[in-house]
């Protein structure tokens, strides 16, 4: 049971925080994990470059992945693209730099989900991930952010709560094609931010810890097995408690 064995599976943001757990993980389950991202330090034979902010990358790259392994059973979509500015307070934000975060991010992920979902239909099965956030379900806790220069991105919750509803939306456009679309929404995980964040957060949580990219593996895992056949449409909240209070 709850095996991916075999099973050929694109990460984008393959390069990242979350996407280096996942490709490492789904690796060493017996995945073929083909890591997408724009940049590599070392890339090997089932790294691809990919760019989700451009037409072309995203279109050309599919069809390569499709035509060298001749399947698609899993494509998750992590990538995250942002500006140099990302994270200024809300007040701060100049309409062009929220333009532009909307159309990478939630326009890049729409760009993949189109042709992705495309291709799956061709051979008549796939599960689609888009990685989502607790800040597209709930609002913020900007308490937790009290004595830090940190806050949380106003676009992030614009994103994030947009590409809920278009998940939804595609599950039950796709779901007759036998092709799954569902989210996995994480919590606050660890990046080395500054103590006096994660102490406040810490508090918050009920589990009293910020998660760790395993703890988001895991749920990816789940819905790209065969054992989550009959789930989609489904936002899987992994966040130690953070929405329930």
């Amino acid at each position: 049971m709850f095996s991916i064995k075999n099973k050929v599976i694109v990460i984008t943001g393959g390069n990242g925080l979350l996407g280096k757990q996942m490709v490492s993980t789904l690796r060493d389950q017996g995945a073929v994990v083909i890591a997408a991202d724009i940049y590599f330090e070392e890339k090997n034979e089932d790294d691809f470059i990919l760019d989700i902010t451009d037409e072309n990358s995203v279109k050309n790259g599919v069809e390569a992945i499709f035509n060298k392994y001749k399947r698609l059973d899993g494509w998750v979509n992590n990538a995250y693209p942002r500006t140099s500015d990302w994270g200024n307070k809300f007040e701060n934000i100049p309409l062009d730099s929220w333009r532009k975060n909307v159309d990478m991010h939630l326009n890049g992920y729409f760009l993949c989900c189109q042709v992705v979902l495309e291709q799956m239909r061709e051979q008549g099965f796939g599960s689609l991930i888009n990685m989502s956030s607790i800040y597209g379900l709930v609002g913020p806790d900007f308490t937790v952010y009290e004595g830090t220069e940190m806050t949380m991105p106003a676009a992030y919750a614009a994103i994030k709560g947009g590409l809920n509803n278009l998940t939804r939306y595609l599950a039950s456009y796709y779901g007759s094609s036998q092709i799954r679309v569902n989210t996995v929404s994480p919590g606050g995980i660890y990046d080395n931010q500054e103590d006096s964040f994660v102490n406040n957060y810490n508090k918050k949580v009920p589990l009293k810890r910020m998660g760790s990219p395993k703890d988001i593996v895991s749920a990816v895992f789940y819905l790209l097995t065969d054992e989550a056949s009959y789930v989609t449409g489904h936002n899987l909240v992994v966040d130690g408690g953070w929405s329930i209070i």
